[in-house]
């Protein structure tokens, strides 16, 4: 499936939400999620069990974050909240709406606090900076309700805009798993790989041609003639035997030419692999 930026899909009792981009209350962009947008594909989706939500965002406008977290959290089904990058500023906050919250092994969080720009007189100014505490301490409470550390430990984290890794992640609290990719390691060195190869094939033929050189059972076997006993001849007992020199020298010989014909492939067959093989040797 080739996964948008943001999507919203459904599939029987399960749901899929992908987040691959900014957090706003105005969608631009085809990455762009806002809180409304995503609410309302929410609630047509009253009767999904499960929710899985894929994340990969730098953030975005915190009111609209929020209500994304309040709304997974508020939502019946199950949600799975999957770090597939970053989930950096408010992203960071919709990741902590999941029951299960999943790391992959090449993903990161980062967590700090609320900005914004600002103008006016010092008044202002100070009331501006008042706001932006409270604004944060939103984002603050969602860490607390999953995470194991405190609030003092969460706000030093935020004021020192901090970047998380995934074991991190689990050991505070904020993910519950790290999700490994199962995958067979691949070899890193071709040419002893190919060497391994050739070796054993080496091996095969050389045990191939000793079992070739081995005399028969019947070869082994055969009696050792014994001067005192000469066999019996009866080559004048029945002078109706033929005569071998009688045989007809039309008849044809014995021997197969296909068998030769076969020899000569294996043997043209071996030398050509045995030269690639000695071409791999010298890589």
């Amino acid at each position: 499936m080739i996964r948008k930026y943001f999507a919203v899909e459904k599939n029987k009792q399960t749901a899929t939400i992908t987040i691959y981009g900014d957090i706003t209350s105005y969608p631009w962009f085809e990455g762009d999620v806002s809180s409304a947008n995503l609410s309302k594909q929410l609630e047509a989706m009253n009767d999904v069990d499960e929710i899985n939500v894929y994340i990969n965002s730098y953030g975005g406008e915190v009111k609209e974050g929020i209500a994304i977290y309040n709304a997974l959290k508020r939502h019946k089904a199950k949600v799975r909240t999957i770090c597939d990058g970053f989930a950096c500023s408010i992203a960071s906050v919709i990741f902590m709406a999941g029951d299960e919250r999943i790391m992959n092994e090449a993903s990161m969080l980062m967590i700090h606090n609320a900005w914004t720009y600002a103008e006016g007189n010092a008044a202002q100014l100070r009331k501006q900076a008042e706001d932006l505490e409270k604004i944060t301490q939103l984002s603050i409470e969602a860490y607390k309700a999953h995470s194991s550390l405190t609030e003092e430990e969460i706000k030093a984290f935020m004021d020192a805009e901090t970047w998380i890794l995934p074991c991190e992640a689990v050991d505070c609290g904020f993910a519950t798993t790290i999700e490994k990719a199962e995958k067979a390691v691949a070899s890193q060195n071709a040419k002893a790989k190919l060497l391994a190869i050739v070796r054993a094939y080496q091996k095969n033929q050389e045990t191939n041609e000793e079992s070739d050189d081995t005399p028969d059972d019947d070869e082994q076997d055969e009696p050792e003639k014994n001067p005192d006993n000469p066999p019996d001849d009866d080559s004048n007992d029945d002078p109706d035997k033929d005569d071998p020199k009688d045989d007809d020298p039309e008849e044809p010989a014995d021997d197969d030419p296909d068998d030769d014909s076969e020899a000569d492939k294996e043997k043209e067959a071996a030398q050509m692999w045995s030269g690639f093989f000695n071409a791999l040797k010298k890589l």
